[in-house]
């Protein structure tokens, strides 16, 4: 478990060379300037944005398949995960979906102030972007898991994985579905968050 500030910080050196480590620095500067004029993250985690956030984040690439290039995280917000693992993985295509129009704004800002040439951002509701396929599909807080599904299904694929941190709650939504879709999940810990999981699944869910 990672616990602290300095830990999470090692935990993400491990993850990330050091060009991503100063691009990951500089993410959290610009989310907690931000978080001056939109409330970006809840006050209370600005002096833990490194475990709570950044690292949160980045653990999800220890579920990502090794041969993994296009990354769909719904519902962006702050950028957590989603352009966090952009910064982390530049060499994937990342596309950022959000549909409020300030945040969307701020975050196409910050991925061209970061250099993030393969970071698109979708200023839009998912129902509106059009389907192509990705290796990951992530989300956190997006929505409950049947509606997450129904309508993010059109971008996967039989090899498609699912990240998706869902707290405290993970596993009773995952026994909650269908059991044809319930079968293409299981659940982890969270590394940050001792009473946190995380569902990853793999595929394209049944019926869908």
């Amino acid at each position: 478990m990672i616990a602290g500030e300095s830990a999470a910080r090692a935990y993400c050196a491990g993850l990330v060379d050091e060009e991503a480590m100063e691009r990951l620095a500089a993410f959290a500067a610009i989310v907690a300037e931000e978080n001056e004029r939109q409330n970006l993250i809840a006050k209370a985690t600005l002096e833990h944005m490194w475990q709570r956030h950044i690292a949160d984040s980045l653990q999800l690439l220890e579920h990502v398949p090794r041969e993994t290039s296009t990354l769909l995280d719904l519902g962006t917000g702050a950028g957590f995960p989603g352009m966090a693992l952009a910064i982390a993985r530049p060499d994937w295509t990342t596309h950022l979906v959000e549909s409020r129009r300030k945040r969307f704004e701020w975050l196409a800002d910050v991925a061209a102030r970061l250099g993030l040439k393969s970071c698109a951002v979708h200023g839009s509701r998912l129902e509106l972007v059009d389907s192509f396929p990705v290796d990951v599909i992530c989300a956190r807080a997006f929505a409950p898991l049947p509606k997450l599904l129904e309508l993010s299904a059109r971008f996967s694929t039989r090899s498609t994985a699912w990240l998706l941190p869902k707290g405290r709650s993970a596993a009773q939504e995952m026994e909650a579905l269908p059991a044809n879709r319930r079968a293409m999940f299981h659940v982890e810990q969270s590394l940050t968050d001792a009473d946190a999981g995380i569902l990853v699944g793999k595929g394209r869910p049944a019926g869908l």
